[in-house]
């Protein structure tokens, strides 16, 4: 990755713009959306993903197709000050973890969890209690999607193997 801060300017917008609409996109047709030809678009692709503007292309996917048919947010409290370092290890041994991030407030960190159904996603809470700097959690079922095309509607990893086929 470059360590230069790249230049980013409207044409580049339209093209991410364009790029997080529907990453399928044709250069062909963005260009023909921002006024430049196809292989102008994708140098100016390749030069963002270059410098990190672009960070990947994914697919999202309705989670209950892959086997995630729960969903919560759950505040972690640490005793003492627990370094991100730290949490960060604790969340990556957790495949239904979707998202973690260190927020303000009372709660030391934020976890986007996913499981197959209750039971799981009560066995995944009790792994997680079981670190011994967390003091405890407070857990947020969600019932349903208000934003459905938001990218947290989506996933991007099948749930954990034992996952029910949901045809």
């Amino acid at each position: 990755m470059n360590s230069r801060p790249a230049s980013f300017d409207e044409l580049d917008r339209k093209i991410v713009t364009a790029l997080m609409a529907n990453a399928r996109t044709s250069f062909a047709e963005i260009g023909a959306a921002v006024g430049l030809s196809s292989t102008a678009v994708k140098r100016r692709v390749d030069r963002l993903r270059e410098s990190g503007v672009i960070t990947g292309f994914t697919a999202t996917v309705r989670p209950s197709a892959l086997g995630w048919r729960t969903e919560a947010y759950v505040e972690v409290y640490c005793e003492g000050a627990a370094p991100p370092r730290r949490l960060a290890e604790v969340v990556r041994n957790h495949p239904e973890i979707a998202a973690a991030m260190t927020v303000t407030g009372g709660a030391d960190a934020l976890l986007h969890v996913r499981a197959r159904n209750v039971e799981h996603f009560e066995e995944v809470l009790e792994r997680i209690r079981q670190e011994p700097f967390i003091r405890k959690t407070i857990s947020v079922m969600v019932l349903s999607h208000l934003l459905p095309d938001s990218p947290e509607a989506g996933v991007s990893q099948p749930a954990p193997d034992g996952a029910p086929d949901v045809r």
